[in-house]
């Protein structure tokens, strides 16, 4: 399942419907996790995603990487919104996204079912001239 997500990247990018790039450990390239942006170019928007391997969390990793991804987005691509999205009961992310400069826009109630329950999310946004 790994190989087939993996291969779509190439053709996504080209599209430019869809960024999304490994999370290395410099000194070691090993691999501990992705981010990426999906993008709506007709609106110069993209929005942030990231998983991190449970071993390495709380090592700022995640920050890190988002960080690098969001001055891709500005920078290269010239979007002029990125948000993200988390689930309510995970604060840890909304952390992660508040180091980045992106402000907590709102609660989206009952936003996604997952594992049969449906979940709220908090929603987060910057834009190109917050920085």
């Amino acid at each position: 399942m790994a190989e087939a997500w993996i291969s779509t990247h190439a053709e996504r990018f080209r599209n430019l419907d869809e960024c999304t790039f490994a999370v290395l450990l410099k000194d070691k390239h090993e691999l501990v996790g992705a981010v990426g942006l999906t993008l709506t170019m007709a609106h110069h928007r993209g929005e942030l995603g990231y998983w991190i391997g449970r071993d390495y969390w709380n090592r700022g990793y995640a920050t890190e990487a988002s960080r690098a991804v969001i001055d891709f987005g500005f920078s290269v691509l010239g979007l002029h919104r990125i948000q993200a999205r988390h689930m309510t009961r995970n604060p840890t992310s909304g952390r992660v996204l508040e180091k980045l400069g992106m402000r907590h826009e709102g609660r989206l109630r009952g936003y996604t079912l997952k594992w049969g329950v449906f979940e709220d999310a908090d929603i987060y946004g910057i834009l190109s001239g917050d920085r």
